[in-house]
Order: C-alpha cells, then structure tokens, then sequence
C-alpha cells in the first residue's frame, strides 16, 4: 500500500524513487501517502514491472532496485509467475548502473533460495556477502514482513551489486 515506498523516500530526500506497481489499491495508498507527506521524489507508474523495466527504463539508469516481498506464488505450479526470473532479472540488471545495487527482501525461505541462485546465476551482478545479507537499516518493516514474522517465518534479504 506504498508505506515502505514512502517511508524509504521520506528517509532520503536527495534521491527520486520510481514506484512501479500493478495493484491499483497499492498505488491509491502511496498516491494518499505522497500527498499527505508532501513527498516531492516518487513517481509512480501502474503497469507491470517486467514491462516498464524492458520497454520504458534506459540501460544503466537506475542507482538501485528494491524489490520487498514480491509474490512467493508457492505452488509449484505457480512458479512461472514469479517476478525474479532469470531474464528479467539479467533486463533488471542490465538498467542498474556500474555499481549500483538491487535488494530483495521475502519471508518465503524456499524463494529466498531461488532469488539467491538467480541473481547469483546473472554474470552482471555480485553479492555483497556470502550468501543473505543482513537487514539494511533503511528498509522498513512492511506489512508482508510483519504478517511472515507473526506466522513465524524467517526474513531474508539479498543485496548484489551491478559490476
């Protein structure tokens, strides 16, 4: 519902964000936010993601990607859905600047092994440690993350950077 969004952006002003969600409810909710904060560096696009990053962002012009609780989509036969994908992760990449970062974050363990093999998989990016990365301090606890933690999930988080 764009509070991690606007948490983030509140937090770092000097920086402009690109919110790019498909649940029309989510962008209603950070469009309330940025009003109601006053936030001037969001934009926000409801489109899906795997086509705003391969038909409307540049090469190399994004400073960082956060990708917070995507869709675990746990049956098997569902996987096909998920976001972190091998290609759309090199595109995903391929957008990132030299030395620019992507972070997820999910509470789902399996897909944390999946994201981490995926991104680990994709020669542009290197993991900034050995395997997941403990909790940046400028990542807010979302909605999902509290849900996962009250049903006793684990969190994980992974940060590559763009080579």
């Amino acid at each position: 519902m764009g509070d991690t969004t606007a948490a983030i952006a509140a937090m770092f002003p000097q920086y402009d964000f690109l919110a790019v969600e498909v649940h029309a409810p989510g962008v209603g909710g950070l469009l309330k936010l940025i009003e109601k904060q006053k936030l001037q560096n969001i934009r926000v696009v409801r489109h899906d993601a795997v086509e705003v990053v391969e038909h409307m962002i540049a090469p190399g012009a994004l400073a960082g990607v956060h990708v917070f609780f995507p869709d675990p989509w746990p049956k098997k036969r569902h996987h096909k859905r998920r976001l972190l994908q091998p290609a759309f992760v090199h595109a995903l990449a391929q957008r990132i600047q030299s030395g620019g970062y992507i972070h997820v974050a999910t509470d789902w363990q399996e897909y944390a092994t999946v994201i981490l093999e995926t991104l680990r998989a994709e020669p542009l990016l290197a993991n900034t440690v050995a395997d997941y990365a403990p909790r940046p301090a400028y990542r807010p606890t979302t909605k999902f993350e509290r849900r996962g933690l009250a049903r006793g999930h684990g969190v994980w988080d992974v940060i590559f950077r763009r080579r």
